[in-house]
């Protein structure tokens, strides 16, 4: 079956070497801009604003085997999410030491939203600091009034420092004073025991929750939220923001415990939100996750794989990991699932799953297609 798998994704790969042609989004493929260049936006996110779509995303560097920033955060613009122009470094990294966003930390998955009461671009991030790996665990946060920037970083923060998430048990909020976790595997049953019962939530509780592969998503009355993986990875939380986007409410839940969930995206259909996330495999592909609820709050139900098509295929997500869901503007109930194809030997080379989110027996999908364009959502 591993050989199977590996020689379909070389055919795969194979298949989508050509580049990308005028108006037609071909998954997988050289996405080149208005100046030939591959678009370098990875684990990004779209933001409609003035019948402009702008894609924000991690600028690679060529050769670069981390994912440290030598640069920052791209973004380009587009009519028809097929054709991007280059706008340019929306937020850049600094040569200044004593910056939290000095050259060589890392920034993952920025998202941008915007504030109609305060005219103000707000861009959210998942922020590491140089030389310290993933341990710091922050979200950071940057503003403009330009939606293409430059935006202007404003701090980073682990969020919550001594609130409670809203749905946890009285008996959860005990301190540990005894507990030896050394060599518990997370992913074990005892692990998940712990992890369901607010371990990790305690012991960050003065500091601050952990938020690492992250998404924002805005409500039909305004209200946005702040999605990431906490808890070591092992738990999502859903986190309210203020009225300007810029701060954290003090609201927030803990949804899909113990199931190690990462690379949240949020859209909503038909008064239902749904969610697809992915497994913590590192670089590597696995199956997609799709949940559902009444309120992003939660509590979330998990519907299973969304993907359809081979063995192969269901496996990994079509070789990619979920990272924001576009709603295309004019068109009713149609939404775009965003994946990355990670190559972290040169991440510069990273391609764009694209694909349209289809509905099935009222449940989300996600169908293989060599290539298509939005007139698909004619059909449906």
């Amino acid at each position: 079956m591993i050989k199977k798998i590996l020689s379909s994704m070389v055919m795969l790969s194979c298949l989508h070497a050509v580049a990308q042609q005028k108006g037609v989004i071909t998954p997988g493929a050289i996405w080149p801009d208005n100046k030939g260049v591959h678009i370098n936006a990875h684990g990004g996110g779209v933001l409609v604003h003035k019948n402009t779509y702008y894609w924000f995303g991690e600028h690679k560097v060529e050769g670069d085997e981390g994912n440290r920033a030598q640069v920052g955060v791209h973004v380009y613009s587009s009519k028809n999410l097929a054709d991007w122009k280059d706008e340019g470094v929306a937020l850049s990294v600094v040569e200044d030491t004593t910056s939290l966003l000095v050259k060589d930390c890392i920034i993952e998955r920025p998202k941008v939203i915007y504030n109609q009461k305060t005219k103000t671009f707000v861009m959210w991030f998942h922020h590491e600091l140089k030389g310290q790996g993933y341990k710091a665990a922050l979200t950071g946060l940057a503003i403009s009034k330009n939606i293409t920037g430059p935006y202007q970083y404003i701090k980073s923060v682990n969020p919550h420092a001594g609130i409670w998430p809203m749905n946890i048990p009285d008996a959860y909020k005990k301190t540990d004073t005894t507990l030896n976790v050394e060599g518990i595997k997370w992913k074990s049953p005892q692990g998940q025991k712990l992890t369901e019962e607010g371990y990790f939530v305690r012991r960050d509780f003065k500091k601050g929750q952990m938020a690492r592969d992250m998404t924002l998503f805005v409500d039909d009355d305004g209200k946005a939220y702040h999605i990431h993986s906490s808890e070591n990875n092992q738990t999502l939380h859903v986190a309210e923001l203020t009225d300007d986007y810029q701060n954290f409410s003090g609201k927030y839940t803990r949804v899909l415990e113990g199931k190690a969930n990462e690379a949240p995206a949020i859209f909503k259909h038909e008064g239902k939100y749904y969610m697809i996330s992915s497994g913590t495999t590192g670089w590597d592909p696995n199956p997609a996750r799709l949940s559902v609820a009444d309120h992003p709050f939660g509590p979330w139900k998990e519907l299973g794989d969304p993907s359809r098509g081979t063995v192969a295929e269901n496996k990994t997500t079509f070789w990619s990991q979920s990272t924001y869901i576009i709603p295309v503007k004019g068109k009713k109930n149609a939404f775009i699932y965003m994946g990355d194809r990670w190559t972290p030997k040169n991440a510069i080379d990273g391609r764009y799953i694209w694909l349209p989110i289809l509905f099935e027996d009222g449940k989300p999908i996600l169908k293989w297609f060599d290539s298509w364009d939005i007139s698909i959502f004619n059909k449906n």
